[in-house]
């Protein structure tokens, strides 16, 4: 396969130094991309650079994720207003660990061009100021670094020594690694390409070596809002910080003219795969195809299968098809994010195991309805449910009524929900 003409296609170059597809085709090459350690894991942002070393990976070439261990305690400039807080190195080997494990889930570890994950820091950490002052910088002028968009947009506002020596030290990772890994090539967002192109500047002008960088575009949304942000923050790949249903509802939700972008960006279907999904989501746009195959794809890879059947069955219970047993499968978390902002009551187990009748806990365990004459009128028009399914006035609440031994859940109608947390 192609990588480069893999990735044209798919929209997903934004600068591309020449000679570079030349160079991966004469040869099984590595190249690398960088990844911050600033938390112990990535967001969906951090997902196109990942997909962009799947389809190298994919190409026969070797991959090389690079976590900043050393430049974490930096701090990269680009892109930023302001210089942000450095980290300690006891939280970034612990954030470094976490990236690890989800870069595990996309890449092949082992075999004949095997992926690596190398720590800028086994090589940093031995390196003194004068031999990286006198090995390093004198390589690179000082007008070729004040050039930078990094360096230019932060002139007025201020730039501190660490940050502006920044795009040395990401300079020598890719001399390193040229020397040490065989490493030609290196990738990332667009707003990497002038610490990107300082590197393949010092591999030329040190050792007299070829390198070369493509960049991807940085991804927008068609209205402008801000890609893999919510109301609640950052999209995780983390289960414990975004649930797979929220995960799953992020793609679901995007518009048509994103699913078509991100469908090319986020998965591995072919051209082919792609063309023939748009044409059936265009005889039947209500059925969001383009966004189901996105959603459940990229859940799938991230977190696995049984994560991607949870969220697609507390969807269903997002638009009123679903069962009892469809909500007995939610976990804690998928189920608290299926009924976010759903008004909750507790009541206390042993009250559980004394019997609850269903007016009482209507009315007096919760204050779900307002009076025990309504609700009786609602019982007796079969409006009430119980973990979704119809009661009537001699239904009694117990143990088996309970989701996740602690959840119950009370409904009027289709859209009115309330929950009884039980306690003890």
């Amino acid at each position: 396969m192609n990588f480069i003409e893999e990735l044209r296609w798919r929209g997903m170059i934004h600068d591309i130094m020449p000679g570079t597809e030349e160079a991966l085709l004469e040869k099984s090459s590595s190249g690398y991309i960088g990844f911050d350690p600033t938390s112990d894991s990535l967001h969906i942002g951090s997902l196109v650079q990942i997909m962009i070393l799947v389809h190298f990976q994919r190409s026969g070439h070797s991959p090389i994720a690079l976590i900043g261990g050393a430049t974490g305690m930096v701090g990269d400039p680009s892109g930023k207003s302001q210089e942000r807080n450095l980290l300690d190195k006891e939280t970034i080997a612990h954030n470094i660990l976490g990236i690890k494990s989800q870069l595990e889930k996309f890449l092949d570890f082992e075999g004949q061009n095997a992926a690596k994950v190398v720590n800028n820091s086994d090589w940093f950490d031995s390196m003194h100021f004068l031999e990286f002052i006198r090995d390093v910088g004198k390589h690179i002028p000082v007008n070729y670094m004040m050039a930078k968009d990094s360096v230019k947009s932060r002139l007025e506002t201020g730039m501190s020594f660490t940050e502006f020596t920044y795009q040395l030290v990401q300079g020598f990772d890719f001399y390193h690694l040229h020397e040490n890994h065989d490493c030609i090539i290196q990738l990332g967002g667009s707003d990497q390409w002038g610490n990107i192109v300082t590197g393949t500047e010092l591999i030329r002008r040190k050792n007299g070596g070829s390198a070369f960088a493509v960049t991807t575009p940085l991804i927008k949304k068609s209205d402008g809002s801000k890609f893999g942000k919510t109301e609640s923050g950052n999209i995780w790949l983390d289960n414990e910080r975004t649930s797979p249903y929220a995960f799953y509802q992020y793609w679901l939700n995007v518009s048509d003219e994103d699913a078509l972008a991100y469908i090319k960006i986020f998965t591995l279907f072919s051209k082919n795969d792609i063309e023939g999904f748009q044409k059936e989501h265009e005889n039947a746009r209500h059925l969001r195809l383009l966004q189901k195959k996105l959603a459940e794809d990229i859940t799938l890879r991230v977190h696995g299968i049984e994560a991607l059947e949870q969220a697609i069955a507390a969807s269903s219970i997002l638009f009123g098809k679903s069962t009892k047993e469809d909500l007995m499968k939610l976990s804690d978390q998928d189920f608290l994010s299926v009924f976010e902002g759903v008004p909750q009551a507790q009541v206390s187990r042993q009250e559980l195991n004394d019997g609850i009748s269903i007016v009482d806990a209507l009315v007096a365990k919760s204050g779900f309805l307002k009076s025990n004459g309504e609700a009786r009128r609602d019982l007796t028009a079969n409006s009430i449910s119980v973990n979704k399914e119809k009661v009537n006035q001699d239904f009694q609440l117990g143990d088996s009524n309970l989701i996740n031994d602690k959840y119950i859940l009370l409904g009027k109608g289709k859209k009115t929900n309330f929950i009884l947390k039980i306690e003890g």
